[in-house]
């Protein structure tokens, strides 16, 4: 069996030898009765880990809610499917915006240049900043991910009747499909929904358990909002030392609609994508720096490299097995996986050695 499902005990301790042989079996029975071809040993996994609550006597609380979470995600792993390839971006906010307040005004805005962009919107589906998402995005552009609140239980006129949206129970799966499924983040004011949401993007970025992304963080002109939020930061958080000042490099705060959309966009101006390599981080782009730019590269980031510095490379054999964008240019560091504000900063200098004019869509 793979190693994700090995360690699923399906006797349980002190079974007969013969019936977990026989359970497998069966697993393997259904599986080709399924049909199930690709990623059969994830399939398997996914079984025997089902199996494991009957030999761990979950509760029936328990399984209702691994049984609706897993359901939840199915449906919106399938809702998402078809989009894959079209690049996203979520708009989080408060659901208490009104239609007149100019925040609502700027989302969207914000929603309609993305969506001339070709890139889809989504949002939470709800009233406020979430429905000024969806409205300007219009219905070809627009998807949302709702949840079900005792208060609040209907997603808004415009997304209502579009095939592309979801409904959750749970607020940790539906935020893992807002998060999931999109390359950029637009975060406006909003109550503890929306901090929870931009402080969750922050530490999933911080401690490097999501690809690197931009998070812009727009309020109005005038407001101090997000102001506020980075000075108790800085001094509550930083000059405590429980988070590193460059982790300021993982959002930026702006007013302004075209650097908000700018910032977003230009994120994959020159960077492409990152995958690690054993101990080695191979950061794909569209154009690698020359000599003289690496060397500078080297000696700016040293901090977080080892003493190799930062070179350029081919290809490495397991990205040439699985055809892994070998048309792109690479260059190649050993990350020492702990500073990805740094990270997020050694991105930047990459995207500033290509012309805006050159940004990538």
């Amino acid at each position: 069996m793979s190693g994700e499902a090995q360690g699923n005990d399906l006797g349980g301790e002190g079974a007969p030898a013969g019936s977990r042989a026989e359970v497998e079996a069966r697993i393997e029975d259904l599986l080709e009765a399924a049909g199930v071809r690709r990623h059969r040993e994830l399939h398997r996994s996914l079984i025997c880990s089902a199996l494991e609550f009957t030999r761990n006597g979950a509760s029936r609380l328990d399984l209702k809610i691994a049984n609706s979470a897993l359901a939840e995600m199915a449906d919106a792993f399938a809702m998402f499917a078809p989009y894959r390839e079209v690049p996203k971006v979520t708009i989080f906010g408060s659901a208490r915006t009104s239609p007149s307040d100019g925040l609502y005004v700027l989302a969207r805005s914000l929603a309609g240049r993305f969506a001339e962009a070709g890139w889809m919107v989504v949002t939470g589906a709800g009233p406020g900043i979430m429905a000024a998402g969806n409205e300007g995005a219009g219905p070809e552009m627009a998807i949302g991910v709702n949840i079900r609140l005792p208060f609040e239980a209907l997603p808004n006129a415009w997304i209502a009747e579009n095939e592309k949206l979801v409904e959750m129970k749970y607020f940790f799966t539906r935020k893992l499909m807002l998060m999931k499924e999109s390359s950029g983040f637009l975060v406006l004011p909003g109550g503890f929904g929306t901090l929870d949401e931009a402080f969750e993007l922050l530490t999933l970025l911080q401690t490097g358990k999501a690809e690197p992304a931009p998070i812009v963080l727009v309020e109005r002109r005038g407001d101090s909002y997000w102001e506020a939020w980075e000075r108790f930061v800085t001094e509550q958080v930083y000059h405590r030392g429980l988070a590193d000042p460059p982790d300021a490099a993982l959002y930026r705060i702006t007013a302004d609609v075209d650097e908000a959309v700018g910032e977003v966009l230009g994120f994959r101006r020159n960077y492409h994508s990152r995958r690690f390599v054993g101990e080695t981080m191979v950061i794909r782009l569209r154009h690698a720096p020359n000599d003289e730019e690496l060397r500078a590269l080297s000696a700016a980031f040293s901090d977080i490299c080892s003493d190799r510095g930062i070179w350029r490379t081919e290809p490495l054999p397991p990205e040439r097995q699985g055809a892994d964008h070998l048309e792109l240019e690479r260059i190649a560091l050993e990350f020492d996986r702990a500073h990805h504000g740094r990270l997020r900063q050694l991105i930047d200098a990459l995207n500033a050695l290509v012309p805006e004019e050159g940004a990538a869509g």
